[in-house]
């Protein structure tokens, strides 16, 4: 394995730890950080129509790391767990204290990994016909 491979390998999981450490958290530990207030969470642009904006980069961010650090033959595997992990997390802030689910969540968490996968098979599909 190459070392960048490595290094993108290893900034990939802990992108994925922390991802599921303020997910979990009943409270947000970004908003503590940021506003010192643990039941504020931090915007970073105006929620779309039907996503959260804050959902839709964390996991779009994920899921290019996840790209970038995984060989041809994992990716199936790997947009498989990004696809269940981007569901489960939201689903547990049903029952997670000071977290509730919300639709927009769940449908910003899918389209970030969403982007990413169809660009992806977008871009391979050209790469074949070329």
């Amino acid at each position: 394995m190459k070392k960048i491979s490595l290094l993108t390998l290893i900034i990939f999981h802990i992108a994925n730890a922390t991802l599921i450490i303020l997910y979990v958290y009943p409270g947000s530990i970004l908003g503590w950080l940021i506003h010192g207030d643990f039941q504020k969470q931090p915007q970073i642009t105006s929620d779309l129509s039907f996503f959260s904006s804050n959902h839709v980069y964390a996991f779009l961010t994920l899921s290019i790391l996840g790209l970038c650090s995984h060989n041809m033959k994992n990716i199936r595997n790997l947009f498989v767990y990004l696809f269940f992990i981007s569901i489960f997390l939201e689903l547990c802030h049903g029952i997670i204290p000071q977290r509730s689910f919300e639709y927009k969540d769940l449908f910003g968490n899918v389209f970030g990994v969403l982007i990413v996968f169809l660009s992806f098979n977008f871009h391979q599909f050209f790469k074949k016909k070329l």
